[in-house]
């Protein structure tokens, strides 16, 4: 992959993202993860800093509370070289907080995923940088629970290990089993996958895999469906035919015993490798310990940006509404008459939701409420006796005008509601079914009506009364890992870094979903925008797993700020291990 084709690594701050943390002026996005988003910030000196915020879902849990501020008070105490160092938090905000040292430098997966495995030399290194590091870790008294290469930076001078400790506050809450699982498997140690008490020997076995895979491309136990893996970890031995050097396939195959005290220490791990005759007998991160491409990718990360980003531009006000001329007072103001055409999207409909404009003094009306006659409010100053014949008329026109336009509206409304010529569209089909004869997942029946055109209004018949707009159709969409996700609102696979606010996640065995997000999924052939709204309102769901998504199968996701639906059907099965799946997704936007 060229430099040119690689995501930004800075991202720009969305609408929804806070300008300011605890003190902490915000510049850019960094990524997103399972437990929050990270963004790039300075201290009062100019030191860059990474800050990462607490998703939601968590920051609700007070069990997750009280053991985050306890690891966190740990972590602070570590201060090992190969660590990136704790530097504040902010333990009783809203939303849970934590800032670490910024490192520039990508992720272990990323340059796995990017350059292939990595040679003999550079792995032991990494072997004895991450070593040293999980020695502070365990130092006092912290054990890492998710040792993995996305936990793993890569600086110019050697490795840092980042999030120790906080996998262990998300471990105790009750949000493990809605969706989010602590630790992948590709990487478990076999007790920590029978769900028995972990120890420092769990966080040598997660490097031995994590080693095995930056050795030889792939992870030591396969690939495939979360428990094929998780069942390989426990029952079988791992497969290190790819790591193509014979000294360091011995040191793998010590630290993935499957007994936790037939396992090295980090200390016996890091004599290991300094011993190995590729490195010379001595542990030394050079100026050549990394490939030349990787090296690119840290320059590219130590170029950051010192510009506070440009504040959102602020919404103009709402105009006030007229008042009533004195000389007529016995009048209301005259209701505004109905919008003509093409309604206006939801906030939010083709992306994150705007800031609110400023709320306006009173309701408003109801569209489709008669205009009114009279004000039986008192007056506020003597009544006059005469009236102005110009203010006079300019009522009455309004008036009538006001009451033709919703008479005409109540009539067009009519029709589209119950299915004649004069509606709005016609019914939207099952997911993927395009009026042009496109490819999609599926075609929708013959005996139902045609599907809308793209972006032209229609009706679902579904018995809401609800119109919806196809925004695309039939979209097939390929995740290659966990790190990329669909952005539903564009109907686009884009970096997991991006952070999009409306997204469905691949994850390891399973799909992730925004907060603001509800899912359902069916085993029926069809599935309609109406039929996913009921669906979701008599059996929501709490995760969706890969092995209950074989291919064909139709599942959906309502956004609930706008209402708007993405329905999908699977076209690859998800694969437990690498998070890669494959769907086709359509679009529909709720005009109610």
């Amino acid at each position: 992959m060229s430099t040119d084709q690689l995501p930004p690594v800075f991202q720009p701050l969305l609408p929804e993202d806070p300008r300011e943390v605890g003190g902490y002026r915000l510049y850019a996005r960094l990524g997103a993860g399972g437990m929050g988003r990270v963004y790039l910030s300075y201290t009062p000196g100019g030191r860059p800093v990474a800050l990462k915020v607490v998703r939601p879902e968590f920051a609700e849990d007070g069990e997750f509370r009280r053991r985050f501020a306890q690891e966190v008070t740990n972590a602070q105490r570590i201060h090992g070289l190969y660590t990136a160092q704790v530097i504040d938090s902010g333990l009783d905000a809203a939303s849970p907080w934590l800032v670490t040292a910024y490192v520039p430098g990508p992720s272990l997966q990323q340059v796995v995923r990017e350059q292939g495995a990595l040679p003999v030399r550079t792995v032991l290194l990494l072997v004895g940088g991450i070593a040293e590091a999980l020695q502070a870790i365990h130092g006092v008294g912290v054990v890492h629970r998710d040792l993995k290469p996305a936990n793993v930076l890569v600086a110019a001078d050697g490795p840092r290990v980042i999030d120790f400790g906080i996998a262990r506050a998300a471990d105790a809450t009750a949000l493990t089993g809605t969706g989010f699982r602590i630790g992948s498997p590709a990487f478990m140690s076999p007790e920590q996958a029978q769900g028995r008490p972990v120890t420092e020997a769990t966080d040598v076995f997660a490097l031995g895999a994590l080693a095995a895979y930056v050795a030889g491309g792939t992870p030591p136990f396969g690939e495939g469906p979360e428990t094929a893996v998780l069942y390989r970890v426990v029952h079988e031995q791992p497969d290190l035919g790819a790591v193509p050097d014979e000294g360091l396939r011995a040191l793998l195959e010590r630290c993935l015993a499957k007994a936790p005290g037939d396992r090295p220490t980090p200390a016996a791990i890091i004599a290991a490798a300094r011993s190995h005759p590729a490195v010379g007998g001595e542990l030394r991160f050079a100026d050549d310990w990394l490939p030349a491409r990787v090296g690119t990718e840290i320059t590219r990360r130590s170029d950051l940006p010192r510009t506070p980003p440009t504040p959102l531009p602020v919404p103009p006000a709402v105009p006030p509404m007229p008042t009533v001329p004195a000389t007529a007072p016995s009048f209301a103001a005259p209701v505004p008459a109905p919008q003509v055409g093409p309604v206006a999207p939801p906030v939010g409909a083709f992306g994150p939701p705007q800031p609110p404009l400023q709320a306006p003094a009173g309701p408003a009306p109801h569209p489709f409420a008669a205009p009114a006659a009279f004000d039986t409010r008192a007056p506020a100053a003597p009544v006059r006796r005469g009236v102005s014949w110009k203010a006079l008329l300019a009522v009455a026109v309004a008036a009538a005008v006001a009451g033709t336009v919703a008479g005409v509206w109540l009539m067009k409304d009519s029709g589209a509601g119950n299915g004649t010529a004069g509606g709005r569209g016609a019914t939207t089909g099952a997911a993927g079914a395009s009026p042009s004869g496109g490819k999609g997942p599926a075609a929708a029946p013959a005996s139902s009506p045609a599907a809308a055109p793209s972006g032209s209004p229609g009706t679902d018949t579904g018995g809401t009364g609800t119109h919806w707009t196809e925004v695309y159709s039939g979209r097939e969409l390929a995740s290659p890992s966990y790190t990329y996700v669909f952005d539903l609102s564009s109907g686009k696979v884009v970096a997991a870094s991006v952070s999009p606010s409306w997204a469905l996640e691949p994850t390891y065995g399973h799909f992730n979903w925004s907060s603001s997000s509800d899912v359902y999924f069916t085993k029926q052939a069809e599935l309609t925008p109406a039929q996913c709204t009921t669906g979701i309102e008599q059996e929501p769901l709490t995760e969706m797993k890969y092995d209950d998504l074989p291919v064909g199968r139709l599942f959906c996701v309502r956004n609930r700020e706008n209402g708007g639906v993405v329905i999908g059907r699977v076209l690859e099965q998800g694969n437990g291990s690498t998070g890669a799946v494959k769907v086709s997704l359509s679009y529909y936007r709720n005009d109610a």
